[in-house]
């Protein structure tokens, strides 16, 4: 345990709680990186990991990128990230969100949670029985589509940065990850008039995006070489590293995953190559807006979708400020995030004092 406490003392972790319910089988993890904004805000995912350390490892980069999306967002929130251990094809029951809910109960509103990668609208149904603090569900619909918006302006903004013009009519990127983002970010590319190069890890999921929206197919590990104007990652992080950046062949990087750098060191790697990173906790905060307006009671879709088109005009300033200061965007995106969480953290704790 005396790394884990090494890791919360150098990365400023507030709570990193375990859980086990033996009559579920629940392993679970819930890591709370700040609450210097408000409450900690941040999904909860179902996965097959290869070890105890590699699960916690993932929940505790997660929650400190929800800190700084958070404040990236100019939202009152704070970062914490959740984690079930399982195969969520086959280990589901309602007994385990359950057990799962009542652990986040426990939190008594320090820690917020929604729907993750392995996570679905039912499961969130059935932590709902037991904790007012989980986020989606059937009730109010997934923050998916959202998310996908988000990256869509983004996207935008990194397409007048590189090429002069917002539009994407005849430009063609390629999509790695068409879960409920991915997807939902190839219709609207389509709409957009992008050309669509897919993969994924579920041939049933590109099947679907093939036949839908026209796009053309490779295999997951042929996705990195392709010609295109973007590449938009949406699946796992960590799939930009010293192996992949060589085999790229774009202009932008810009997609819907968290953690999309392995290290820091790849975003400098990248700028080296004339290729431009839309940070990834900027770009794809639709869903934490969309996820906490509904924790505040704003259900006007119309309304969220203007909130959420903000990320265009953030990563605009973003860039402009990467240029000014001569550092790259990843550096200046960790910039914006911190001088907000000094300042308004600041103020909120004399606040609450």
């Amino acid at each position: 345990m005396t790394g884990y406490f090494l890791k919360m003392e150098s990365r400023r972790f507030e709570e990193l709680l375990l859980f086990y319910d033996p009559g579920t089988g629940l392993k679970a993890a819930i890591a709370i990186h700040s609450t210097a904004l408000g409450p900690a805000l941040g999904g909860t995912r179902m996965w097959s990991y290869p070890s105890e350390e590699a699960a916690i490892e993932d929940v505790m980069r997660l929650a400190r990128g929800m800190t700084y999306k958070a404040a990236a967002a100019e939202l009152s929130l704070g970062g914490g990230k959740g984690l079930i251990m399982g195969d969520p094809r086959r280990d589901k029951s309602e007994g385990l969100f359950r057990a799962y809910g009542r652990c986040v109960q426990k939190l008594q509103g320090r820690f917020f949670t929604g729907e993750d990668m392995g996570i679905d609208e039912k499961d969130l149904d059935w932590m709902r029985l037991e904790t007012a603090y989980a986020i989606g569900g059937s009730v109010s619909g997934s923050p998916s589509p959202f998310t996908a918006y988000g990256v869509l302006q983004g996207i935008k903004a990194c397409a007048a940065e590189v090429y002069g013009s917002p539009s994407l009519k005849g430009m063609t990127v390629a999509v790695q990850g068409l879960g409920g983002v991915g997807g939902c970010l190839c219709q609207y590319l389509s709409n957009e008039g992008a050309k669509l190069i897919v993969t994924d890890l579920d041939p049933a999921r590109v099947k679907t995006v093939v036949e839908l929206w026209g796009s053309r197919a490779v295999s997951p590990d042929q996705i990195y070489a392709q010609e295109c104007d973007i590449f938009a990652p949406c699946g796992g992080g960590a799939v930009i590293n010293p192996q992949t950046i060589p085999l790229l062949k774009c202009r932008i990087v810009a997609g819907a995953a968290n953690n999309v750098l392995l290290t820091e060191d790849c975003a400098a790697a990248l700028q080296q190559l004339g290729i431009l990173y839309a940070p990834d906790f900027v770009i794809n905060a639709g869903g934490l807006v969309f996820v906490d307006s509904i924790r505040r009671g704003v259900t006007d879709a119309a309304g969220i979708r203007q909130a959420v088109a903000r990320i265009e005009g953030r990563l605009q300033a973003l860039f402009k400020r990467a240029r000014e200061e001569r550092i790259t965007p990843a550096a200046a995106a960790d910039l914006m995030a911190e001088e907000r969480i000094r300042h308004d953290g600041a103020l909120t704790q004399s606040a609450r004092v």
